[in-house]
């Protein structure tokens, strides 16, 4: 079962929708969404990582993204991904499909600036593969689609589609942000996702978290 902090998902659909249809200025030269779910500092991002479960990877037999449903209708004809585009963009319009035809969105992995929502790929920040290899294969289909579809935690984030496609699967001691920068929030976030939803990782993988944290001011 996931912790406590992952049991509300009517009241974050809820205000996920709000940001939706309520129409919001947010200066082009923020340097981050400002509604984005804040990780743990990374005092409590170290704790959780002691408490993680090192193994070897689980087999990838059986594997498929479809067992992940994603993305989830959220109401007035908004997915998952349409919800995270109007969270982590700036001055985004979207149609009455709840298409985003306009805005600008900063990608944190590599500090690139997009301009329309095909350059914008939403990324599982655990992938839902490296998921499945740590845990997820013993999953009801409700709850993988639950992750793969969580808007209360830094599991989904707007980012380059060049820079989710380069990440594909890997887990951080195989890839990392090509922006060094942006290592300690990924460090913490990944660190919080395994955390709520029990999910083990390799010992490569938590050294390299562990190295991670420590550029954290």
């Amino acid at each position: 079962m996931l912790t406590t902090r992952a049991q509300r998902p009517i009241a974050v659909v809820a205000l996920a929708l709000a940001a939706v249809l309520t129409p919001a200025v947010v200066s082009p030269a923020a340097a981050a969404p400002a509604d984005m779910p804040e990780p743990p500092p990374a005092a409590v991002a170290r704790e959780e990582l002691g408490k993680l479960t090192v193994e070897a990877p689980h087999s990838m037999d059986g594997y498929a993204r479809a067992k992940f449903p994603h993305w989830a209708q959220q109401g007035n004809k908004c997915d998952t991904r349409e919800i995270v585009l109007r969270r982590d963009g700036q001055e985004v319009t979207q149609d009455n499909e709840c298409r985003a035809v306009s805005g600008t969105w900063k990608s944190l992995y590599d500090d690139k600036v997009l301009t329309s929502a095909s350059q914008v790929d939403i990324d599982h920040m655990v992938p839902l593969a490296n998921a499945w290899r740590s845990g997820a294969d013993g999953w009801t289909t409700d709850r993988r689609k639950a992750f793969a579809n969580d808007l209360e935690h830094s599991q989904l984030i707007a980012v380059s589609a060049a820079s989710n496609r380069s990440k594909g699967d890997q887990s951080p001691d195989q890839w990392s942000p090509p922006s060094s920068a942006y290592w300690c929030a990924y460090a913490r976030a990944w660190t919080d996702v395994k955390h709520l939803y029990r999910l083990s990782v390799t010992q490569p993988e938590k050294d390299k978290i562990a190295s991670m944290l420590d550029t954290c001011a």
